[in-house]
């Protein structure tokens, strides 16, 4: 009888100078076979979904006087109809300390009080998503991956300052890719330079972060207390660029993963931007280049995409003057549900080396830190996925003014990370759990 080689779950080619890592093979995995070990499970993916300019509350939330499985659907998330067992709607959640009345995600996932350091008109702290990607980060080409809307950086959208959803221990923003070209080529693109130059490189790179830190600590002795606080964030800002490139060299001469779609085309925007960006997402996930996503949506592009002429701040402030305002929120909220349902059908669709689905092993969070116009209490949130033991098919309400980073918390749980506590947080949101 032949003997099957003992394979762990995640597999490599191996040559003399590269160490090649192989995405997830049913044939490897030996599913198929009754008579053989079971496919290990598949990895906890974490995604966070955020919206500019909030929503239209009297169509968008689930009526709070009737909480529970058998809540009627309000007509903004109508398109999610199909899926309506497969998530559930939180209300009562916010960030306490926000007060930015245009930042729908510059503290959704940080709970951070922008005046917490005397002196400074805007503080923030670690994003959820970066507390994620310490730890599940560790096995993948990108700890996370951060994505934004083609012409976010013409606009703010309605998301607040910011370069991304994700701010880094140091509470400094970080950087995100712009639009669905810039997010496949980061994922997809050959790097044709020679494994030696690539180790050359990096090795400059080490070389004058080495300098800089040992001029920064002859300075640290000659500073005040101030001063020296200050020097400690710089201090970190060094520590993560070290990170960064020690998970560089662990993948020089590891080549990209076969894209499991075709180069999108340049120049979309709106309602196709996002359509294929959240199929970028997907891909991410497949080639398990990365287990924690965002994605901080464009609004303005959607609108002008759906024929909608009203400028987007005009349209947040609808329960001024309704009428086209009106309509044009309703419109907005309808293609984002639309979208997202889209999303969570592949999600569903797409096979693990276990057999299971993809959206069994993702947490998925989709909302925003403003509720509309300049209202900040009751954040619109939406959560979906097996991943991380929530109750789904449910309109919850928790007891008002309930953090929103205690769901943050109950996610970071559920998909296995260690945190004691997250922003604001006093526990984990126990009405979120099966």
């Amino acid at each position: 009888m032949q003997k099957t080689a003992s394979l762990n779950r995640r597999h490599f080619l191996r040559s003399s100078s590269a160490l090649i890592a192989l995405p997830f093979l049913e044939s490897l995995g030996f599913r198929r076979f009754a008579s053989a070990a079971p496919a290990a499970r598949p990895p906890k993916r974490l995604i966070f979904l955020a919206l500019g300019w909030g929503i239209t509350e009297e169509s968008w939330y689930p009526d709070i006087q009737k909480p529970g499985a058998n809540y009627l659907l309000p007509q903004g998330l109508k398109p999610l109809e199909r899926h309506q067992k497969d998530f559930s709607v939180v209300q009562g959640l916010w960030n306490k300390f926000s007060d930015g009345g245009h930042w729908g995600s510059t503290m959704w996932l940080t709970g951070a009080n922008r005046f917490a350091q005397p002196g400074q008109s805007f503080h923030n702290s670690i994003s959820a998503d970066q507390v994620a990607a310490e730890q599940l980060g560790k096995e993948t080409r990108f700890a996370s991956l951060q994505f934004n809307g083609a012409k976010l950086s013409e606009g703010l959208d309605g998301h607040g300052p910011g370069l991304s959803l994700a701010w880094d221990p140091s509470g400094k923003p970080v950087a995100g890719l712009d639009g669905p070209t810039a997010a496949f080529q980061r994922l997809f693109a050959p790097d044709h330079t020679p494994v030696e130059k690539q180790k050359a490189g990096l090795l400059q790179k080490r070389s004058v972060l080495d300098a800089v830190l040992e001029d920064a600590a002859d300075l640290q002795r000659r500073l005040g207390k101030t001063d020296n606080q200050k020097l400690a964030e710089y201090f970190q800002g060094i520590r993560d660029i070290e990170t960064r490139l020690s998970k560089e060299e662990q993948w020089i001469g590891v080549p990209q993963p076969k894209a499991p779609l075709g180069e999108p085309k340049a120049g979309l925007a709106g309602f196709e931007e996002i359509k294929v960006m959240y199929d970028i997402m997907l891909a991410a996930m497949q080639t398990d280049s990365t287990r924690v996503l965002s994605y901080r949506m464009p609004v303005e592009s959607l609108l002008k995409s759906l024929d909608v002429k009203v400028f987007p701040h005009d349209m947040s402030h609808y329960h001024t003057t309704r009428a086209e305002k009106l309509d044009a929120s309703q419109k907005r909220d309808e293609a984002q549900s639309k979208l997202l349902a889209g999303f969570l059908d592949k999600l569903k669709a797409t096979q693990e080396a276990d057999g299971s689905r993809l959206f069994d092993n993702v947490a998925l969070a989709y909302g925003s830190n403003l509720r509309t116009g300049h209202e900040l209490s009751n954040c619109p949130t939406l959560l979906a996925g097996g991943a991380a033991g929530l109750k789904l098919g449910h309109s919850i309400v928790a007891p008002k003014n309930t953090p929103l980073c205690n769901a943050w918390l109950s996610l970071l749980h559920g998909v296995g990370v260690k945190a004691e506590r997250h922003g604001d947080s006093t526990g984990p949101l126990k009405e979120i759990l099966v």
